[in-house]
């Protein structure tokens, strides 16, 4: 195997701050709405309609953000930012209200991590001083998007999973001590084992997810136990069995309680999510509180988190074709924790 899409770098870009703004469900249900900084009480968040809704997800959770690491709008360099909805229109339109520079990144579910990569790579180039990076999803907007209209009751199998309405954000900085650092990046490649279930996205995305990992860990000397945590977007149960079940046959496997997943974990155990949360905002929601906040606490030295994405659109789903999915990485880690 040939290392070939990593990215290092040795100036140790920090997460100086990181926010979560969510929506009612994720209030009542998430085992993981203690830890997000904005909770609405109407998946509406104010606004008269869902694509609003989204934006105003986005606004919030960078303002936020921007607060906690003590600095202005004015202050940061560059937004990097995307969602599933057309053309990417709720980070589009924010981006328009934050008045900042943009990029747009379509990674589909791994925009969390890939936002965080080019927000890296600005910082390690001396383009940037301060960069938001993240990504949104939205209920309602995404459900009509890709599957039914919320109104038309569209009865769901085991294998599906639940959208979440939520978007994190985090400000990434040139080093600073006792913050978390990105020390690695690994870009995924689109894997297509030729899956057609939108209603399945977790056994679709879990070979690209298999693929990022053994990529990475090939290409930085690694293996599953250096790590205190490796955690994937929104697998889900049924792709997250999947994706250990291919780590076990490559002689990857860990201690289960070091394999995590967020949309696996985001619903808890409740059965009315079927296999788990996704969207653009889950893994975001995920990395940028929890495990941002047990960096933070020395829970975690180090961890890889692997965020997935499924690369179809309205259009390839009704024309038959398949489902690309793609699985982005970055390593983190506080100072002193791991390896150089």
């Amino acid at each position: 195997m040939v290392a070939r899409g990593i990215l290092n770098f040795p100036s140790r870009p920090s997460i100086r701050a990181a926010a979560v703004a969510a929506g009612p469900l994720e209030k009542k249900k998430s085992i993981f709405g203690p830890l997000f900084d904005k909770l609405h009480d109407s998946e509406l968040c104010g606004e008269d309609t869902n694509e609003k809704a989204h934006s105003r997800l986005i606004e919030d959770a960078c303002g936020l953000a921007l607060e906690k690491a003590g600095a202005m709008p004015a202050d940061a360099d560059f937004l990097l930012c995307g969602d599933l909805v057309n053309e990417m229109t709720p980070s589009n339109f924010a981006a328009a209200n934050l008045h900042l520079p943009y990029i747009g990144l379509f990674s589909a579910c791994a925009t969390s991590v890939s936002s965080l990569a080019v927000a890296a790579l600005l910082t390690e180039s001396g383009a940037s001083r301060l960069a938001l990076a993240g990504s949104a999803s939205h209920h309602n907007s995404i459900e009509r998007q890709f599957r039914y209209p919320i109104e038309y009751g569209f009865q769901k199998g085991p294998t599906a999973q639940w959208t979440v309405t939520a978007a994190g954000f985090a400000a990434v900085t040139q080093n600073e001590p006792g913050y978390p650092e990105i020390r690695r990046a690994t870009i995924g490649r689109s894997v297509d084992y030729g899956l057609t279930d939108p209603l399945n996205m977790g056994a679709a995305m879990a070979p690209a997810a298999f693929d990022t990992l053994s990529r990475h860990l090939f290409g930085t000397n690694s293996v599953p136990g250096d790590y205190d945590a490796i955690i994937t977007g929104d697998l889900g149960s049924v792709g997250s069995s999947l994706f250990r079940q291919m780590a076990k046959e490559e002689g990857l496997e860990v201690r289960r309680s070091k394999w995590r997943d967020a949309g696996e974990e985001f619903y808890g155990d409740d059965p009315s999510f079927f296999a788990g949360a996704s969207g653009a905002g889950c893994s975001a929601a995920v990395y940028f509180s929890d495990v941002f906040q047990k960096m933070l606490a020395g829970e975690y030295r180090r961890v890889l988190l692997i965020a997935t994405g499924a690369l179809l659109s309205p259009l390839s789903f009704q024309q038959g074709e398949s489902i690309p999915c793609t699985a982005h990485a970055v390593e983190l880690s506080m100072s002193g924790g791991g390896q150089s």
